[in-house]
C-alpha cells in the first residue's frame, strides 16, 4: 500500500509539473509572436499622430515611403495619376528624389512632364512634386497637377500674342495708307482711293476692338443679374436686320420659320449679339445667290424645356479638325477669306461663352462643300412655359409646326423634319 500510495503522489507531481511547463511554454510562444521583429518594422510602420489625417484632407496627391522605398500610405488622387503601382513609386525621378532626401533630410522640389496613362495620346501630364522628411524614418512626397494652369497659361499668352498681332495689323495699314494719301496730295483719286482703304481698316479696328470689349464683358458679368423674358422672334428679326446689306450684296435670301412666339431667360444684349454673330458668319462664309436659313423650336430635357435656335448656310463648310477648334478666340478655319470679309475671329468664341453663362450651349453640324448648322440651346422663359400649360391647343399646334424630335447630337445631320420651312435651297438662278 506505501509503495502504490508513493507511485501515485509521483505521477501527481510529474503532472503538475508537466502543466506548468505547457503553459510556460504557451506564454512564452504568445509573447513571441507580439515582439515587433525587423520585418514587421519595415512593411508596417504606423504614421505619426495626425499625419493620416492632415493627408487625408489635401489637395495633392500624398505618397508616404518607408526605409525601403514601400509605400506606406498613398491618397486615392495618386493612384488616379498613376504614382503608385503595385505598391511602390512608379515614377523614378521621384523615387530618387525621395532616396536623396532621405539620406540628408533635406527638402527638394522639381516640376515633371509624365506620360497620361490610357488615354492613347501624346500629350503629358505636367506636375510639381516636393519631397519632405517625416520622422526620422518616412519620407512624405506631395505632387501638385499643373496641367490645367499650364494650359490657361497658354491661352492666356496666345490671347495676348493673337490681339497684339490683330491690332498692329490695322493700325500698320493705316500708317501706311496716310503716308501715301499725304504723298499724293496733288491726286485727287489716289487720295480718294488711299481714303477708302483707311476707312475700310479703320472699320476693321473698330470692330476688333468692340469684340474684344464685347468677350471681356461676357466673361466677367453675371447675365442673369438683370435677365428678362426675351422673345425669339425679336432676336431673329434683329439678326437679319444686321446682315440684310451685307446679304443683299450677295444676293442671299434669309428666310426664318420654325415655332412663332417663343421666349428664352436672359440678357437682351447678349443673346442679340450671340444669334447676330451666327447670321452674319452664315452670310460671311455662304457663296452668292444660296440660303441662309434660321428656325427655333422648343425641346423637351429632363431640367425643363430648351428653346433651340439654328442657322443654316450652304457656305464653304467645316472639316472635322476644324470643328474642334472654332470656338477658340481668333482662330479662322479659313484666314484668307476672314481678312476678306472683316473676320476678327472671336465672334464664336463670344457666342460660346454667351451660350454657356445663361444655362446653355452651341453646337455644329457641318459637311465640307455642303454649309453648317450651328444651334443655339437655351433655357425657356418661365412665362412661355406657364403660357403654354394654361393652352395645351397652341402647345399642340406649336408641337407640331416644330415636330417632335429628341436632342440632336452635335455630329448628327440637322433633322430636316424639325424645321420643315427651312429645309436646304438650291442655288438660286
Amino acid at each position: 500500500m506505501d509503495v502504490n500510495a508513493a507511485v501515485a503522489a509521483a505521477a501527481a507531481i510529474a503532472g503538475v509539473l508537466t502543466g506548468v511547463i505547457a503553459m510556460l511554454a504557451f506564454r512564452w510562444s504568445e509573447r513571441d509572436l507580439k515582439r515587433p521583429t525587423r520585418t514587421s518594422l519595415h512593411t508596417d510602420p504606423v504614421l505619426p499622430p495626425g499625419v493620416d489625417t492632415v493627408l487625408s484632407v489635401l489637395r495633392s496627391s500624398a505618397v508616404v515611403l518607408d526605409e525601403g522605398d514601400a509605400v506606406v500610405k498613398a491618397s486615392s488622387a495618386a493612384y488616379a495619376l498613376g504614382l503608385v503601382r503595385g505598391g511602390k513609386l512608379s515614377v523614378e525621378p521621384m523615387l530618387q528624389m525621395a532616396r536623396d532626401t532621405r539620406r540628408d533630410g533635406e527638402i527638394r522640389q522639381v516640376e515633371l512632364d509624365l506620360p497620361r496613362r490610357g488615354t492613347g495620346r501624346g500629350d503629358a501630364l505636367a506636375v510639381s512634386a516636393r519631397v519632405a522628411p517625416l520622422g526620422s524614418r518616412l519620407v512624405l512626397l506631395l505632387v501638385e497637377d499643373l496641367t490645367e494652369a499650364r494650359r490657361i497659361e497658354a491661352v492666356r499668352r496666345d490671347f495676348v500674342a493673337n490681339v497684339s498681332h490683330e491690332l498692329k495689323t490695322p493700325v500698320g495699314a493705316l500708317s501706311l495708307l496716310s503716308e501715301a494719301v499725304m504723298d499724293a496730295s496733288d491726286d485727287p483719286e489716289a487720295v480718294e482711293r488711299f481714303a477708302g482703304r483707311m476707312q475700310i481698316e479703320a472699320t476693321r479696328l473698330t470692330s476688333l476692338v468692340q469684340e474684344l470689349i464685347d468677350l471681356s464683358r461676357v466673361q466677367n458679368d453675371d447675365p442673369l443679374e438683370d435677365a428678362e423674358p426675351v422673345g425669339v422672334d425679336e432676336l431673329v428679326a434683329e439678326a437679319m436686320d444686321r446682315c440684310r446689306h451685307a446679304a443683299g450684296t450677295k444676293q442671299i435670301t434669309m428666310a426664318a420659320g420654325g415655332t412663332a412666339d417663343l421666349s428664352i431667360w436672359g440678357n437682351r444684349g447678349q443673346l442679340a449679339a450671340a444669334l447676330g454673330n451666327l447670321v452674319e458668319n452664315a452670310v460671311n462664309y455662304s457663296p452668292a445667290r444660296t440660303r441662309v436659313g434660321i428656325a427655333a423650336r422648343r425641346v423637351s430635357a429632363p431640367g425643363g424645356d430648351l428653346i433651340e435656335i439654328a442657322v443654316t448656310d450652304q457656305g464653304i463648310g467645316i472639316s472635322d479638325k476644324d470643328k474642334e477648334r472654332i470656338f477658340e478666340r481668333f482662330y479662322r478655319v479659313d484666314p484668307a477669306r476672314s481678312r476678306a470679309t472683316g473676320g476678327t475671329g472671336l465672334g464664336l468664341a463670344i457666342v460660346k461663352h454667351v451660350a454657356a453663362s445663361h444655362g446653355g450651349e452651341v453646337t455644329v453640324w457641318s459637311s465640307e462643300g455642303q454649309g453648317s448648322t450651328f444651334t443655339l440651346r437655351l433655357p425657356e422663359a418661365g412665362a412661355a412655359r406657364d403660357r403654354a400649360q394654361q393652352h395645351p391647343d397652341l402647345d399642340d399646334e406649336a408641337g407640331q409646326t416644330a415636330g417632335s424630335h429628341p436632342r440632336r447630337s452635335p455630329d448628327s445631320p440637322p433633322d430636316s423634319t424639325a424645321y420643315e420651312t427651312l429645309s436646304a435651297p438650291e442655288v438660286l438662278p
